[in-house]
């Protein structure tokens, strides 16, 4: 263990954050409580803006990048975890004030860590990753708000060919939800449907500036975009819906109306995963657990070496990735 071992980390370029691949021992890492073997790591869209350097992720250089890891428990200072372990990391300020996933090794605060559900292996934990987690916590909350209703209504996904979406589409469909999957592509629609959308609506239609209220039709929905698409899915929201919005892909602006919520009774429930507390990290998991079909997972996620990395980052952020996108630290 005391041999380097390879990191993606994000450094200073003449003033600008840029991703280069460096050698790193035990010694160089955080002095936390847990070190972790890591096994896989994931692609977010987060991901993609810190490697490609088209948003300014990390708070702090040089960081090693990942929002996510996955891997088995080596040392420990806790009395929680013990050496083989199987755990998983999600957030908690990953791959921007802490070092993250894109390393073999990682030393990481007891209190961020999460057991693997038995459901899952770590290459099927990080296909789900920060994303499916999001969707779980998303499906949650729209379950406790009391809006939504299996076989009743349309439940609507936005970016639902993207790593939230999908799971999300998956995670619905299994609970009997009618679900309307918003994408700009056509070509994933046999996709998405072979998840569960009973049917589509092109992004177009809803990433134009329309009426602060317009028809109802979405009993609920989980929307991962924000900006015009989001005022819009508020728009279209039936009488007491709510939308649970988790992601900010279209802009991180909200050019709605009051009008929904106050005429309308319409909720917008903030979901954020980075810092959402045990209790419901482990809830979300369990949800996952018990509903995610694993056949649409296989459909959902593919393996990558973390060589690769670069490329995929570009390729997310231009938006050629669908579904999830799992790194494999070790090649």
């Amino acid at each position: 263990m005391t041999a380097p071992f390879r990191a993606l980390m994000i450094v200073d370029h003449d003033g600008k954050p840029k991703a280069e691949f460096r050698e790193l021992t035990l010694d160089m890492l955080p002095d936390h409580d847990v070190l972790v073997e890591v096994a896989y790591s994931t692609l977010n869209y987060k991901d993609g803006l810190a490697v490609t350097g088209k948003g300014r992720i990390a708070r702090r250089l040089p960081m090693v990048a990942g929002l996510d890891l996955a891997g088995r428990v080596v040392e420990s200072r806790s009395a929680e975890w013990q050496v083989g372990d199987k755990v998983i990391v999600n957030g908690w300020g990953l791959s921007e004030t802490e070092w993250g996933g894109y390393s073999r090794f990682q030393r990481v605060k007891p209190q961020w860590l999460t057991r693997l559900p038995e459901a899952f292996s770590l290459e099927q934990a990080m296909a789900i990753g920060t994303a499916g987690y999001t969707a779980a916590l998303c499906v949650d909350a729209l379950e406790d708000w009391g809006v939504i209703a299996p076989g009743l209504g349309e439940v609507l996904v936005t970016g639902a060919a993207g790593g939230v979406g999908s799971t999300a589409v998956s995670l619905l469909a299994a609970k009997g939800y009618n679900v309307t999957a918003s994408t700009g592509r056509a070509q994933t629609h046999e996709y998405l449907a072979s998840l569960g959308a009973k049917s589509f609506i092109d992004r177009a239609s809803l990433s134009e500036k329309g009426g602060a209220l317009q028809k109802e039709r979405w009993s609920g929905a989980v929307d991962s975009v924000g900006s015009t698409t989001l005022a819009n899915v508020l728009a279209q929201t039936v009488y007491g819906g709510a939308v649970a919005a988790c992601g900010l892909a279209g802009g991180m602006d909200l050019p709605a109306s009051v009008a929904p919520h106050i005429l309308r009774g319409v909720t917008l429930i903030g979901i954020d995963s980075v810092m959402a507390p045990a209790a419901k990290r482990a809830r979300a998991w369990a949800t996952l657990a018990a509903h995610l079909d694993l056949g649409h997972l296989s459909r959902i996620a593919r393996v990558e070496p973390l060589s690769d990395l670069p490329q995929l980052a570009a390729d997310i952020v231009a938006g050629r990735i669908q579904g999830r996108v799992v790194i494999d630290v070790t090649a």
